[in-house]
Order: structure tokens, then C-alpha cells, then sequence
């Protein structure tokens, strides 16, 4: 026997400078037009002078749709100077993402299988690789495999597969453009429009192992931890906005190989993590940080 489907929501987050009688503002907004809030959130930055929350309110407590939210919040944001720092999410909007991948499979498996099994509510629009090697998997799950190659050592050439790439993630609007170990790096202009929606992992032990072979480094250094970091992508090469970072222990008696696969697999739950959170609206950027709820 399933159980009863959570109740239609909408998800109010917002940012704005710090100051008296904000919680008491949006509260009373929503208290106005009878809307019940099921969930809240605050944080006050002291080093910014920024403030952060997240509200969850009934959608049929409310006598208007998400538009409609949207529409006359708007005076409220521009009164407490939030600019284009507050969004709304309508959770019975299923959201969309496309994935982004090049050889390595293990964290489009692992999306997949949640997705298949209805752990993480997202409608996989698309996968573009520059390489084939994930199409079949990709097909399995009924979704499109798009190949996309990329010329080793034609600048032009790369240009235009970039061009080709966005024009294909474009076309599905996503809420997030998922690099699922794609080994190529978004030009500036990219990262720029798909700014707070392009969500990469990489192994954690940037910068003391930058370079190729991060693991064979680690393992040479003898370390006792390896990693994952979930991030926003930006032009600054993996140092965009953290959303979520965690760690697995190893030991000297661990291989390379062992090492290698104790980080795939600390790579998949914090990609997981991260790409969750995104799409429930739980994180909220200001600068090169994250409010996580």
C-alpha cells in the first residue's frame, strides 16, 4: 500500500541585509493571504551583514498559484532590498537537469538508480557526452544520449562543441546542469549563464594534489582521508560555491586502486547530496558562499 503523497508546496527562499522586523515582514505577507508555513529557516551572517531564510507554505493555504506568489512577494523583496537574492519553488513543478559526462560512470549510475527508484525526484532530460562510452546506460533508462565530441587540440573546434552543448542543455531550460565527472572546462560565458544551475564534483584534495592523478599523489603522501566537493561551477577553475563536501578513511594498506575506488564512491553520495539540496532549494549562495537549510 503507497503512501499519501506530500501535500503541494511552495518554497520561499530569500537573502537580504541584516536588519529589525524582517522575519515579521515576510511572515506577516504570508499570514496576510492565510498562507501556513510548514517549515522555516533563518541564518544571519555577522561577517556580511546579510540575513538568509527558507519558508515552506501549504500551496492550498494560499489563494494564489506560484506566479501569483511570486508576483506580490516581489514589493516585499524590493522593500527589504533583496534585488534578485529570493526565488520561489513550486514542489508540484517536477524539476529538470541535464547531465553532463565524459568516460567515468560511476555518478551518472548512481543518479540513475536514484532516480529510477524514486529517491531523488528530478526528470532527467537529457545526457551529453563527449565520448560514447555511457550512451547504452543512458538509453536503458529511456532517457536521450547525446554525443557530443570534442577535438583534442583544435580550439576552434572546441568552441564549437561548447556551442553545441549549450544549444542542447538550453533547449530542456534545466534547474540544474549536472557534471557528472565531465572532463572539460566550461568556458567563462557558460558559467556565467548557467550561474547557481551548473553543479560539479571532484575529488577533495584541491590544492595540495592538483593535476593528474590526484589518488596517486594522495597515495604517495600516505594520507588518512580522501574526498569529494560538491560545488557551483564558475570561471574560477573548482573554487565556485561549495553546497556540500564529505570524507572516507584510508590507510597505508590501501592501494591506489583501493583509494581510487573509496573516492568514487565518497564522489557519488556527495553529488547526490549536493544535487538534492540544490533542487529542494536549500542552498543559498551570497558571494563565494553557501547557506545550506
Amino acid at each position: 500500500m503507497g503512501g499519501v503523497p506530500d501535500p503541494q508546496r511552495y518554497v520561499l527562499t530569500f537573502g537580504c541585509p541584516d536588519r529589525t522586523g524582517i522575519i515579521a515582514r515576510i511572515s506577516g505577507f504570508l499570514a496576510e493571504h492565510g498562507g501556513m508555513i510548514v517549515e522555516a529557516a533563518y541564518h544571519t551572517d555577522p561577517d556580511t551583514g546579510w540575513f538568509f531564510t527558507r519558508q515552506v507554505v501549504r500551496a492550498d493555504s494560499l489563494p494564489f498559484d506560484a506566479a501569483g506568489l511570486r508576483e506580490r512577494f516581489g514589493a516585499v523583496a524590493a522593500e527589504l532590498s533583496a534585488e534578485s537574492s529570493w526565488a520561489v519553488r513550486d514542489t508540484g513543478e517536477r524539476p529538470r537537469a541535464v547531465v553532463l559526462v565524459s568516460k567515468a560512470g560511476h555518478c551518472l549510475y548512481d543518479l540513475l538508480g536514484r532516480v529510477a527508484s524514486g529517491e531523488l525526484d528530478v526528470d532527467v532530460a537529457a545526457v551529453i557526452g563527449n565520448h560514447t562510452s555511457l550512451a547504452d546506460i543512458t538509453r536503458a533508462h529511456g532517457i536521450p544520449f547525446h554525443h557530443v565530441p570534442f577535438p583534442a587540440g583544435d580550439p576552434e573546434g572546441k568552441t564549437q562543441a561548447f556551442a553545441q552543448v549549450r544549444k542542447l542543455v538550453d533547449e530542456h531550460h534545466p534547474d540544474a546542469v549536472v557534471l557528472a565527472r565531465f572532463m572539460q572546462v566550461l568556458p567563462a560565458e557558460l558559467c556565467a549563464e548557467w550561474a547557481g544551475r551548473a553543479i560539479n564534483i571532484h575529488h577533495s584534495f584541491l590544492p595540495s594534489f592538483a593535476g593528474a592523478k590526484p589518488y596517486h599523489q594522495a597515495h604517495t603522501r600516505g594520507v588518512k582521508l580522501v574526498g569529494a566537493t560538491c560545488h557551483y561551477v564558475t570561471a574560477d577553475l573548482d573554487a565556485g560555491p561549495i553546497i556540500e563536501q564529505d570524507v572516507i578513511r584510508v590507510d597505508h594498506g590501501d592501494s591506489v586502486e583501493d583509494m581510487v575506488r573509496k573516492g568514487r564512491d565518497i564522489e557519488k553520495v556527495t553529488l547526490a547530496r549536493g544535487l538534492r539540496w540544490h533542487l529542494e532549494g536549500r542552498v543559498l549562495v551570497h558571494g563565494n558562499r553557501t547557506v545550506v537549510f
